[in-house]
């Protein structure tokens, strides 16, 4: 971290407007889907890791590499098949021969980056998606009976495709609970569509600065997590949470604990973000729909009326409304 930097990290009104030029910058490389990149910093600055459906094309393979360069972090991208194997992932045990005979030397595989893109997750098996569980959760990496630490700081952005489940996988629901945001990236608009085909045909693509290192991210993670909530909104955000427990005709099964977590990081990311240090209602309304739309199971009602996950999460806060 540079002086400047550490000099920021000792004011957090100071480092909240860095991670805000952090953000502006990854703009210049990605026309629209402001919503969307707010959403992953969010979760870069909670530890978090997102979960992103959307068509294909869309530009989240350069979302993410436009996202190293800023925060000057390792990236390695998966494309998950039927045929990878969790060794393609993790990385495995090779015999090394040397003056002494033979040994065991572990090849580090691509998970061993600060930014993973795990591309269309849902088309490998669930052998190799629970290759990812660990290293997610625990942010290491278990071969044979050695464990391997993972750089920090580390984060998966993993991709699916909303329209085609030919030839997929459903991700499990305790895997899905491991991604602290779905974030649903959309189709843009006609004007950035045309942006989008300016900045990419173009003769000379945007240069992407540096704004941060991987130690001021963690820094900022740091200042984020010692923002207080006040017990009214602390209550607010566990009502929400309870809700999707109680009768629902179009709740199947309701939110793990992990929601209630999730929602409190989420909120006072999204406070330092709006330069504010201390949670809001309207903080954690605005985190619910990430958090929870992956961690609530519709019932067959719901599905046959046509009603959304998003449709049901605005009913429980209408109804919890503080």
């Amino acid at each position: 971290m540079s002086e400047l930097e550490q000099g920021r990290a000792q004011d957090p009104a100071a480092m909240a407007q860095l991670i805000a030029a952090c953000e502006q910058e990854i703009q210049k490389g990605i026309i629209g889907q402001s919503e969307v990149i707010r959403q992953v910093m969010l979760a870069m600055l909670t530890g978090g890791n997102v979960l992103l459906e959307g068509m294909p094309g869309l530009g989240k393979t350069r979302l993410v590499s436009t996202i190293s360069k800023v925060f000057d972090l390792s990236f390695k991208r998966i494309q998950f098949t039927p045929d990878l194997m969790p060794s393609d992932v993790t990385g495995t045990n090779i015999i090394v021969k040397n003056e002494q005979g033979s040994s065991f030397s572990f090849e580090r595989g691509p998970i061993f980056a600060n930014l993973i893109l795990a591309d269309e997750i849902n088309r490998a098996t669930p052998k190799t998606q629970s290759a990812l569980l660990e290293a997610m959760q625990e942010h290491t990496v278990t071969v044979g009976n050695d464990s391997h630490k993972l750089e920090e700081p580390f984060f998966v952005l993993a991709t699916q495709n909303p329209i085609e489940q030919e030839g997929t996988y459903p991700l499990p629901e305790a895997q899905l609970d491991r991604f602290m945001f779905k974030v649903m990236v959309p189709f843009p608009s006609k004007e950035e569509l045309k942006g989008i085909v300016n900045l990419t045909e173009g003769s000379r693509p945007p240069v992407i600065e540096k704004k941060i290192d991987g130690r001021g991210l963690l820094t900022a993670r740091e200042l984020v997590n010692q923002i207080p909530i006040a017990d009214a909104v602390m209550d607010y955000l566990l009502n929400i949470v309870m809700g999707t427990h109680e009768p629902n005709p179009y709740i199947k099964e309701g939110a793990s604990p992990r929601a209630a977590q999730a929602l409190i990081r989420g909120a006072k990311a999204s406070a330092f973000l709006e330069g504010r240090f201390n949670v809001a209602f309207q903080d954690v309304e605005r985190m619910a729909y990430p958090v929870l739309r992956h961690r609530i199971l519709l019932s067959f009602d719901a599905i046959s009326e046509g009603v959304t996950e998003d449709g049901v999460i605005t009913k429980i806060l209408a109804a919890k409304k503080a």
